[in-house]
């Protein structure tokens, strides 16, 4: 159909390998670069035997040669645990990558995407959070590497789109969750459900009223192709405008487990937001995107997945029963 090449850097991560794989039912060529820092080899294993399909480790501080039509700018570890674990590689990957990627893109006069964050608003003082509010971020907390590196991509791909005239387009994430998420992230999706199938405490920060929306990946992901190919700049939020406690969320976690689990209350870590949620209303306008999948439904596939990877026993159980329900 196409014999468009696009690059995915961060491609054998959670959602890069989601989009890898949507590139290709699509009849794309797909470059995947990733260096494995968080991503791993097993979440695109199963498209190794695609002959549009081509995996090179590579690290994106460092420049890459190679001729592409489209690039998506995914590199980057994304949770708090693996951004802090290295906080000047983050800054690195947040900047040194987006210069070469976008240099990348003005040699090739390749479409360049970049994965944004809604950590751009930090600990927001409005809320939901539109794309014309420029947040409250701390610049010299321990969550600055990545807050601030993506808000220092951001300004390099609009200066690079007003200096150079490359073609930009600019997501901004809001929690995604789904199968392939790292069990050891540290974010509260994949915490609750480890901790849930363990029978372990399942460990809230605070009081658990801080809100969060969760959108499932395979949502995120038709957003994406959406944005890249619209007319439309951005930035533009994507994410579930749905907005659940983190209680919520872990009390769905527990039934929809069957576990024992009970829910126990550690403090605040600094600089965490109290309130997360996308106004989508630009997407939902210029790209006629909303997310379609509840949270319940996404829960539930999400609990198979690393119940498989855990212990490969109640999988089908869990599904079964949801759809029962």
């Amino acid at each position: 159909m196409h014999s468009t090449r696009v690059l995915v850097t961060g491609g054998a991560g959670f959602l890069g390998s989601f989009l890898c794989e949507r590139l290709l039912d699509d009849g794309y060529e797909v470059l995947c670069v990733d260096n494995f820092f968080t991503g791993a080899r097993d979440n695109v294993r199963h498209l190794m035997d695609n002959p549009r399909f081509e995996l090179v480790r590579h690290d994106v501080t460092f420049p890459l040669y190679v001729e592409v039509d489209e690039i998506y700018n995914l590199a980057c570890p994304a949770s708090p645990i693996h951004y802090q674990f290295d906080p000047v590689q983050t800054v690195k990957t947040n900047v040194h990558g987006a210069i070469n990627m976008l240099g990348l893109a003005r040699r090739t006069r390749a479409r360049i995407f970049q994965a944004s964050t809604s950590e751009v608003y930090g600990d927001p003082a409005v809320h939901p959070q539109p794309e014309d509010y420029r947040g409250s971020v701390n610049p010299i907390g321990p969550r600055a590497c990545y807050d601030e590196g993506k808000r220092c991509a951001e300004t390099l791909f609009f200066d690079y789109h007003r200096q150079y005239g490359v073609d930009i387009r600019v997501a901004r994430i809001f929690n995604t969750y789904g199968p392939r998420m790292h069990p050891n992230d540290g974010r509260v999706v994949s915490n609750f459900i480890v901790q849930a199938l363990k029978g372990e405490p399942v460990t809230l920060y605070g009081d658990g009223s801080q809100t969060r929306s969760f959108c499932f990946v395979d949502d995120l992901i038709e957003g994406f192709v959406r944005l890249m190919r619209s007319d439309e700049v951005g930035p533009v939020n994507l994410g579930n405008p749905a907005e659940f406690t983190v209680r919520q969320l872990a009390e769905m976690v527990i039934d929809l487990t069957g576990s024992p689990s009970r829910i126990v209350y550690r403090p605040l870590p600094q600089d965490d937001p109290l309130q997360r949620k996308p106004d989508i209303a630009r997407a939902r306008s210029v790209l006629g995107w909303q997310p379609a999948i509840p949270l319940r439904d996404g829960l539930a596939r999400t609990i198979a997945y690393f119940d498989e990877r855990l212990t490969g026993a109640h999988a089908r159980g869990i599904m079964e029963r949801t759809a029962a329900e």
